[in-house]
C-alpha cells in the first residue's frame, strides 16, 4: 500500500524482540506511527523504552521482528541486507551521541568518507561551512571541542543530501551552551533543506523546538503531540 504523499515513515504493528541468553526482551511491542516529510520530530522516553530501536529500524540498521515499516512507498521490512545498505547510502544521514569521527583524518577528510560514495553529494568544504566550521577544514578531531566534533558529524551526515536525518542523543555528550549550538544547526538544516529530521533525546525541553513529539514507554507509543508554535533552540530550558 502506498504512503500518503506527505508521509516519510510509517510503521504498522512494529515489534522487536531480543533474545539475551534465554530471556526475551521486547524492545518494541506493537508500534503504529507516522512521521511526515519536512518535519522535525522528537522522540522522548526513558532508557529502554524503544526509541533507539525504532530509529535503528527506520534507518535500516536493524531488522524488525514483526510488523511492517515503509519509507515513503518502499517497504523496508521486505528488504535484504544489500538493499538496506543501498537505502541507507542514498536516503539517510545518521548522527549519534558519540561522534564516530576517524581520529587520523581531518574534518574535511571525515566528511569525504561520505561524499566519495554518495550519488549526489555536496562538496565537503561546503558542508563544513554550513555548520560553521569553514575555519576548521584541516583540523583533526583531537584539535576540536566536543561541539565542533559533533558539527563535523552533522556535516558528514548532510553532505550526501539525505532525505532524512536520524539523530540519536546528538546533544547527550555536550554541555548546555554547546548543545544549543548543535540544535541550532539541526533546525537550520530542517528549515533550509526541508530534511525530515528525527531526534532522540532524554532532554524533555528539546520537545519545544519540534513539529511533532512522540513519547515512548515500555516499547509502545504513549502519546503523540503536535506543537502549534515552536521555540528557537536558545529559548529551550536545559
Amino acid at each position: 500500500m502506498a504512503d500518503r504523499p506527505d508521509t516519510v515513515f510509517r510503521t504498522e504493528g512494529l515489534t522487536k524482540v531480543y533474545d539475551t541468553g534465554g530471556a526475551k526482551v521486547h524492545a518494541l511491542a506493537g508500534v503504529d506511527l507516522e512521521l511526515y516529510a519536512g518535519e522535525l520530530s522528537v522522540l522522548l522516553g526513558p532508557s529502554g523504552s524503544g526509541k533507539s530501536t525504532l530509529l535503528n529500524i527506520l534507518g535500516g540498521l536493524d531488522h524488525a521482528t514483526g510488523g511492517r515499516v515503509w519509507f515513503r512507498d518502499l517497504e523496508l521490512t521486505r528488504l535484504g541486507d544489500r538493499a538496506l545498505t543501498r537505502y541507507r547510502r542514498n536516503h539517510v544521514g545518521f548522527i549519534f551521541q558519540f561522534y564516530n569521527l576517524v581520529p587520523s583524518l581531518s574534518a574535511r577528510e571525515n566528511v569525504q568518507l561520505v561524499t566519495d560514495v554518495a550519488p549526489n553529494p555536496m562538496d565537503a568544504a561546503e558542508a563544513l561551512e554550513r555548520v560553521g566550521l569553514k575555519h576548521r577544514l584541516d583540523h583533526f578531531p583531537a584539535e576540536m571541542s566536543g561541539g565542533e566534533q559533533q558539527r563535523v558529524a552533522i556535516a558528514r551526515a548532510i553532505a550526501k543530501r539525505p532525505e532524512v536525518l536520524l539523530c540519536d542523543e546528538p546533544t547527550g555528550a555536550l554541555d548546555s551552551k554547546t548543545g544549543v549550538q548543535v540544535l541550532e544547526v539541526l533546525r537550520e538544516i530542517n528549515d533550509e533543506f526541508g530534511t525530515s529530521t528525527v531526534v532522540i533525546t532524554h532532554n524533555a525541553g528539546i520537545r519545544a523546538m519540534a513539529h511533532r513529539v512522540v513519547r515512548f514507554a515500555d516499547g509502545r507509543i504513549a502519546s503523540v503531540e503536535v506543537n502549534d508554535t515552536r521555540v528557537a533552540p536558545h529559548e529551550i530550558s536545559w
